[in-house]
């Protein structure tokens, strides 16, 4: 991304930004609230456009418009509160919108079977303790669930996953799960944006972190350059 300017109005909400992330790399996105984090990634995911500003993937300027164009380029974002669909069982939800059809004569209908049977491959694959892939996703834990948008993004070939404060409101058994999941998505070489408050947490698994404040960078370090320490002193200054 380069140059990324937004504005809604009269309210700047990004200024100037240049952001820039690399195959299998796990970036921490850090900054208070209103820092301009979230409407970064919302750019990314196609929620908006920039107001200026140019987005390039390997090496070729792109255009995203809408959330398709973003899936369709790899970008897969795991937003807080999952995407998912309680009183739909985990195999729905993770080809929710993109379902496998097989033929049945002259008409096209939902090849449960299989969809159901790859379910459960992604499920072992991530270690989900989950018993079947017809189980309700309402019945699952935070953890679970994030799981779930997890195995989603995976299946269809992300290249860059972007997970949005994934470790609110979770348990401590839940947080471990993300961190294992980011450390699966490392090892298969798709990129990870990881938002988050607790620098701490995210610390061990991040390649770099990038800090905004006040719609701008003004910190973009590799974690070895820097220390939890650093980094929270950085925002109480900011």
């Amino acid at each position: 991304m380069e140059d990324i300017h937004k504005w809604f109005d009269r309210t700047y909400a990004l200024r100037g930004v240049n952001f820039e992330i690399y195959k299998g790399e796990v970036v921490g996105l850090i900054g208070s609230n209103g820092a301009g984090k979230s409407t970064l990634i919302k750019i990314l995911s196609g929620v908006f456009p920039p107001s200026k500003g140019r987005i390039f993937y390997h090496d070729e300027e792109i255009e995203i418009k809408t959330p398709k164009d973003a899936i369709d380029l790899g970008i897969e974002t795991v937003h807080q509160d999952y995407s998912l669909v309680g009183e739909r069982n985990v195999a729905q939800n993770i080809f929710l919108g993109r379902e496998l059809v097989r033929s049945a004569g002259f008409i096209k209908v939902l090849d449960t079977q299989k969809m159901e049977e790859v379910a459960s491959q992604k499920v072992r694959e991530l270690g989900l303790n989950i018993s079947s892939p017809t189980q309700e996703v309402r019945f699952l834990s935070g953890g679970e669930r994030q799981g779930i948008a997890i195995a989603r993004a995976m299946l269809f070939k992300a290249t860059l996953v972007i997970l949005d404060e994934p470790t609110t409101a979770l348990s401590v058994k839940g947080c471990r799960q993300v961190l294992d999941f980011i450390s699966q998505l490392k090892k298969n070489d798709i990129a990870c944006i990881f938002i988050d408050h607790n620098i701490g947490r995210i610390f061990p698994l991040a390649d770099r972190f990038v800090v905004m404040s006040h719609g701008q960078i003004i910190e973009n370090v590799l974690r070895e350059d820097t220390s939890v320490e650093e980094i929270e002193d950085l925002l109480v200054s900011c």
